[in-house]
């Protein structure tokens, strides 16, 4: 495959913030250490698990030099632009090449309906932007609103630096559409974390996910499976971590709050809260991460060890 390197366990990072609720250097640095240290693949940085809709063009920016500067090469990093405008979208995609970044990604603009030709637009500027760096579709319908349709994914391959979809939709099907129509040097990431092994099987390359950051050694366990053929193991392993998943997303808190407090009790990396609006955990969770803390340490003994 020609874009080989897009390929495996990608976390998408999470945001880090500090005691005040604003984005932190060290903290970034240290999750991005911290993932890299489990033999992640790639980074996916400013997406949903990023917050990036809550967070400023700065903010992004500051986020984007600090995970440059902490992976420094080693592994590929895929920055995710998208804003709700396209003049800070153009900013956020020249600032990323600028800075050194493998590829740059977007989801469809949100809010209002726009057709087909004016997503292509969009998303033609930011690359337009980054003229120098690959861009990779970001499909997820449920939450822009937009779904990615067989003619304008035809559409956008004519920009010859779109060299993949982030596919977060929650028909796997989809990934197979993509795969026909992209051809055999198109990347399609597996967006949906409790459907990894169905997207694979599928054809996905491997997966961009927001629970991966959590758990990358389940991920990454699954990943070895599959590629080593043991399909059954494979599945096994799926349902324990959708168990842990549905488990998480159980909390009242927002499953990105959910999942910081979980990596702070087991791994002691501290990269603060969510941003408001998204709701905080409160006393009643406790109970709940305490059961998916136990549940992640259990597979990680019965799987990774």
């Amino acid at each position: 495959m020609k874009y080989k390197k897009y390929e495996g366990i990608i976390p998408a990072l999470y945001a880090c913030y500090d005691r005040d609720g604003e984005v932190s250097e060290e903290r970034t640095k240290r999750f991005v250490r911290h993932l890299m240290g489990k033999g992640i693949h790639g980074i996916y940085v400013g997406g949903s698990s990023g917050e990036c809709i809550y967070q400023s063009v700065e903010e992004r920016k500051k986020t984007i030099e600090w995970v440059m500067e902490e992976t420094a090469g080693r592994i590929p990093v895929i920055v995710h632009v998208a804003c709700n405008n396209t003049k800070d979208s153009c900013s956020l995609a020249a600032f990323a090449q600028d800075a050194g970044a493998d590829a740059i990604a977007s989801i469809p603009p949100i809010y209002f309906k726009l057709p087909e030709h004016a997503i292509a637009a969009y998303w033609n500027a930011i690359s337009d932007a980054a003229p120098d760096t690959d861009f990779i579709i970001y499909n997820i319908p449920q939450l822009a609103g937009t779904a990615l349709t067989q003619s304008l994914l035809r559409t956008m391959l004519r920009n010859k630096r779109v060299v993949g979809v982030k596919n977060s939709s929650m028909a796997v099907q989809d990934i197979q559409i993509q795969k026909m129509i992209g051809g055999s040097d198109f990347v399609v990431f597996n967006g949906v974390d409790e459907q990894f092994i169905s997207g694979c099987v599928m054809g996905a390359d491997g997966g961009i996910g927001g629970t991966y950051g959590v758990m990358p050694e389940l991920f990454l366990k699954m990943n070895a499976l599959l590629k080593e053929g043991d399909l059954r193991k494979a599945l096994e392993m799926q349902m324990e971590v959708d168990g842990i998943i549905y488990g998480m997303c159980d909390c009242h808190g927002n499953l990105y709050a959910v999942m910081k407090e979980i990596l702070r009790r087991r791994e002691g990396v501290e990269i603060g809260c969510v941003r408001e609006p998204l709701p905080q955990i409160i006393g009643q969770d406790t109970e709940k991460i305490d059961r998916c803390v136990r549940a992640i340490e259990e597979a990680l003994s019965r799987y990774c060890r």
